[in-house]
């Protein structure tokens, strides 16, 4: 190549002077740059779009909002259901055993020989151990017979003493404790107090959650415990049963008593 020529000759006409130039390597050597930079071009088109997507879908989710769908239930309505099984036969009919009894004849003053032997009336001995009665009767001897217990020399029956311990903790009461206002209350109590745990809604954890605690006859609320339900979702539920405030207490035998109570808290989200 003329010197003139080299001073203005590109790189790659110096390396292949007097080579052909038609082989190949020169023209992938030639046109390097303009492929490198379509392929950084297409790379970076393809980010670019990777990312738009990325950002607009964050932006609809966004606007999905999550809302806590409060209901009241009862305890037997979260409990499992069970098999029904057919009712069991009725049990065989038994007749009572009879009774041994001698009829009792009213007494009236006869002759002798005007006595009938069926009127005459049982020995002493044989009233004992057999129960009086209209007709003669062959049976068992009567011998577990007790009267009554009566007020001494009154003739009126006692009646039995309630040996009932009404300041024990009851487990089963006749009435149990409830909510001031029932369901409806309790329901918009939950509506206004409950609060939904973050870690909870972002992880879409729901449940119910059964609590325990015991009202006193005053229906103050003491002891209070979850017993079952998301290990997240607990703490929120006893907080929200130590802030209800006065109870109504439980009855038994028409006695206000200190009775536990099991009351169910169920969470749950609601997309919009």
């Amino acid at each position: 190549m003329e010197i003139n020529k080299i001073l203005t000759a590109d790189v790659l006409d110096i390396i292949f002077e007097g080579r052909n130039k038609t082989y190949g390597a020169y023209e992938l050597r030639k046109t390097y740059n303009k492929r490198l930079r379509i392929a950084m071009l297409v790379t970076a088109a393809v980010v670019l779009l990777l990312t738009l997507g990325f950002i607009i879908s964050n932006i609809n989710d966004s606007k999905k909002t999550k809302a806590m769908v409060v209901q009241d239930v009862q305890l037997e309505d979260i409990q499992q259901e069970k098999k029904e099984l057919p009712p069991p036969p009725p049990p065989p009919k038994v007749e009572p055993p009879k009774v041994e009894m001698a009829k009792f004849t009213p007494p009236k003053i006869v002759k002798d020989e005007e006595v009938k032997e069926e009127e005459k009336p049982p020995e002493v001995e044989k009233l004992e151990d057999t129960k009086i009665g209209v007709v003669n009767q062959e049976g068992i001897k009567d011998d577990n017979i007790t009267a009554p217990p009566v007020d001494q020399g009154k003739g009126i029956v006692e009646a039995p003493k309630d040996n009932t311990d009404y300041d024990k903790t009851f487990t089963k009461v006749e009435i149990e404790s409830t909510y001031p206002g029932g369901m409806a209350a309790w329901a918009r109590y939950l509506q206004k107090n409950l609060v939904y745990p973050d870690d909870a809604a972002s992880n879409e954890i729901q449940g119910a959650v059964v609590v325990q605690f015991i009202v006193d006859k005053e229906g103050n609320v003491s002891d209070v415990e979850a017993v079952s339900g998301p290990a997240e979702l607990r703490q929120e539920a006893i907080r929200v049963i130590k802030k209800s405030g006065s109870w109504t207490p439980a009855i038994q035998n028409g006695r206000k008593v200190k009775s536990y109570k099991k009351q169910p808290i169920v969470f749950k989200l609601e997309s919009q």
